[in-house]
């Protein structure tokens, strides 16, 4: 199985920017590289939807890296260029999440729970990885957002890849999961989010995105980029800031691009 920038077929979809144009590909080093190299060498990038049902160098947040089954999971990168009040990393990230989380819904019926900052679970075991990617090419921001979606995996493959904490759209729900029609509904919910976004609707989906997250009102841990960690309750959570009031009364505001973790104590 070797890499290629030659697609196997390319998809279209009737949306306003995502997904007009897909293209799917055997195999890649990792979706989000090609998007980068794609971004940079074309002009007519804006929405365009990557797919490869392999990735021999996939990565993950922080460096690590990330393998599946070939076909086994919706391996997916989108580029798009944010107009600058929606460059934010945060705000991007709860973009995929609340378009993957509702994905899963119309595909399952099962909801998803947004584990900071960039994890998707149902009933606490992990379904869908995202990871924001950003460069500047020519005086314009790119951004790449890739997603790694579990979607035909066992129970029994998870066992023996050692990863008891995740699960598959094929588990949840039972039946076989078509990869075509996955990948539909994922990208129309990623468009319509998008288009939200893009129309001044932000805070639709920063709503959506708090309550993901299931940790509003509950002690928790907040650990931060450089090491350190705060632990309180969080009151509130926005795209400005993490609300976190300590056992005397005092609330701070943690900005988001500071946090590596929240996790409920």
């Amino acid at each position: 199985m070797s890499d290629s920038f030659t697609p196997r077929e390319t998809w279209h979809f009737d949306t306003e920017l995502i997904g007009r144009r897909v293209l799917v590909y055997d195999s890649v080093d990792s979706t989000l590289s090609l998007g980068s190299t794609l971004a940079a060498s074309e002009e007519d990038t804006d929405g365009l939807v990557l797919i490869a049902d392999h990735q021999s160098a996939g990565r993950g947040q922080y460096g690590r890296t990330w393998t599946s089954r070939p076909g086994s999971s919706l391996l997916m990168s989108v580029i798009v260029r944010p107009p600058t009040e929606l460059r934010r990393p945060v705000i991007l990230t709860a973009w995929v999440a609340v378009a993957i989380a509702d994905a899963v819904k119309t595909l399952t019926g099962a909801q998803a729970r947004l584990k900071w900052p960039n994890d998707l679970l149902v009933t606490e075991k992990k379904i869908c990885g995202i990871l924001i990617e950003q460069s500047s090419s020519a005086g314009a921001l790119t951004t790449i957002a890739g997603t790694g979606l579990n979607l035909t995996q066992t129970a029994e493959e998870f066992a023996q890849a050692n990863l008891p904490s995740a699960t598959s759209l094929g588990i949840i729900s039972g039946g076989a999961i078509d990869t075509r029609a996955a990948a539909g509904v994922v990208i129309r919910k990623l468009d319509r989010e998008y288009s939200r976004l893009c129309a001044g609707e932000s805070s639709a989906v920063e709503t959506e995105w708090k309550r993901r997250t299931g940790l509003l009102g509950r002690q928790v841990v907040i650990e931060h980029l450089g090491g350190a960690s705060t632990t309180g309750r969080l009151r509130d959570m926005s795209f400005g800031g993490l609300e976190l009031e300590d056992p005397a009364g005092f609330v701070s505001v943690v900005t988001p691009e500071s946090v590596a973790h929240v996790r409920a104590v």
